[in-house]
């Protein structure tokens, strides 16, 4: 009975409150958002603070939360554009009322490209090379000018892999499917016979002669420089067994078989090192072989002194030459279609492309461990990773991460995605590791029609390797740089990575 009271004493008041017996409290509405930022025009990398007005009535809530269809924008409205790109963008910045989603406003800021120099040449992100037999993911190209040495017969060849993870120019020969048409001369070997070379990367390998060219990229120009003619197993001669044994696991053979097996016409070689093999090839010529001697009678193992390698092309350019800079736009999970960035030769050496405050990773130039600095994740210890851009993700090891159903079982499909991660990546001139954060999504969510993802990622052997393989998801929306072993750079001499 006291609980029946007691409602109907609420029920009069709520009577006495209707009929105006009681006071009232005006609604609150939210009527409007506007948005501005200053400045309105920047440069990629460059930061505008921007600012909402909320007009209502009543008691209502000035709060909003920001988004923006480009770069990150903080709670307080600071936008930052993304770190690179070589056309202009227009970048909308909304904020919405916290009290009435229903309401927003927006405005455009204007985002161009840092001024450009003889030292930035152009990369994109895409669908791939012509003819679209198949589609590229998260694979960074450029194009490159050969020429032969010392004349004005040139060809341009589009669509090259940018590859901080190998060193030297291969180009996939016509007869491959690739778009090289333009007959590089041979070069020879010590015994005056032509030189050929078989490089194994992690999903193949490339058999093919080392002929000799005049390179441009930029402003950049490198004369009469060993570049490798990658051609398919059909081509003369016939790949050596001690070439084609060296196919890694689950490796799709001679990659300059056809430009789907290499796709690219090309790959841009602009890692660590300043050639390809190093003093290992002036004095082994087994274990692994690289080089060849090919007299008509066939080929057999031979060594290489360093100027007769396939060298990396930018220590071979008069300037800028001491190692690069890759600038990527930031891209949201769920991926882009196709994004643009700048690939920057040289690291302090001009007014776009000092270390600011990136830290430097140094890696040992020889031994087991060359190229490689630590990684510790999910309670590993990867003594040999690596940052490569010429992989098209992050490659690890974590059995608690399904992989995806076949076809796509290359491919992590975790359950809960995206799946944020982190780990603690540490150089031999530190002490200690440095937290990095990543955030991985299932592969078969993600949209057939883009082609630039940051959350792309694969399992990387079955047990724990010595390796965790930063691919060009880690490059998005930041300045990563590769030094180049024995070259002086302000951040000390490489070899080093540095982000």
């Amino acid at each position: 009975m006291q609980k029946l009271g007691l409602l109907l004493v609420l029920a009069s008041l709520t009577l006495m409150a209707a009929c105006g017996g009681g006071s009232s409290v005006p609604p609150t509405t939210i009527t409007s958002v506007s948005v501005s930022c200053s400045p309105s025009t920047i440069q990629y990398g460059q930061t505008s603070q921007c600012s909402a007005t909320v007009t209502g009535t009543g008691s209502f809530s000035s709060a909003v939360t920001w988004a923006a269809s480009a770069g990150t924008i903080s709670a307080s409205g600071l936008f930052t554009a993304p770190s690179g790109g070589v056309t202009s963008l227009q970048v909308t910045i909304t904020a919405t009322s916290t009290q009435d989603t229903s309401k927003a406003g927006t405005a455009t800021v204007t985002v161009n490209p840092v001024q450009q120099t003889g030292n930035v040449q152009p990369i994109v992100v895409d669908a791939g090379p012509a003819p679209q037999s198949f589609v590229t993911a998260n694979e960074a190209f450029t194009s490159v000018t050969v020429c032969l040495p010392n004349s004005s017969t040139c060809q341009t060849i589009d669509h090259v892999l940018v590859d901080t993870g190998s060193s030297g120019l291969r180009l996939l020969s016509s007869a491959g499917g690739g778009e090289l048409t333009l007959g590089l001369p041979q070069t020879n070997d010590s015994s005056g016979n032509p030189l050929y070379e078989c490089e194994v990367f992690l999903d193949g390998y490339t058999w093919g002669s080392v002929s000799a060219a005049d390179i441009t990229v930029a402003s950049e120009k490198a004369s009469s420089v060993p570049v490798q003619v990658v051609v398919p197993s059909s081509a003369s001669p016939a790949v050596p067994a001690s070439c084609s044994s060296q196919n890694p696991p689950g490796g799709t053979g001679n990659e300059g078989d056809s430009l789907m097996a290499f796709g690219a016409n090309g790959i841009l070689g602009i890692g660590l090192f300043q050639q390809d093999c190093g003093g290992f090839c002036v004095t082994n010529s087994t274990n692994p072989t690289v080089y060849y001697d090919c007299p008509s009678s066939g080929c057999t193992p031979t060594t290489a002194t360093l100027l007769q390698q396939v060298p990396n092309p930018v220590t071979m350019f008069a300037t800028d030459n001491n190692g690069v800079l890759i600038q990527l736009p930031s891209v949201p999970d769920g991926g882009l279609a196709s994004v643009q960035g700048s690939l920057i030769f040289g690291i302090g050496t001009e007014s776009n492309n000092g270390l600011g405050s990136a830290q430097v990773y140094d890696v040992p130039d020889s031994g087991s461990n060359a190229g490689g600095f630590t990684t510790i994740f999910n309670g590993n210890t990867y003594t040999s990773s690596f940052i490569d851009s010429g992989s098209n993700g992050f490659f690890f090891n974590d059995p608690s991460i399904p992989t995806c159903p076949s076809p796509n079982q290359d491919w992590f499909c975790p359950t809960t995605s995206p799946l944020s991660l982190s780990a603690q990546n540490q150089g031999t001139n530190m002490s200690s590791g440095v937290q990095v954060n990543f955030t991985i999504e299932n592969e078969n969510n993600l949209s057939g029609s883009n082609t630039a993802f940051s959350t792309l990622a694969g399992p990387y052997g079955s047990t724990p390797p010595a390796e965790f393989d930063w691919g060009l998801s880690f490059f998005y929306g930041r300045n990563v740089f590769t030094a180049i072993d024995g070259m002086s750079t302000p951040g000390g001499t490489g070899p080093y990575f540095a982000y």
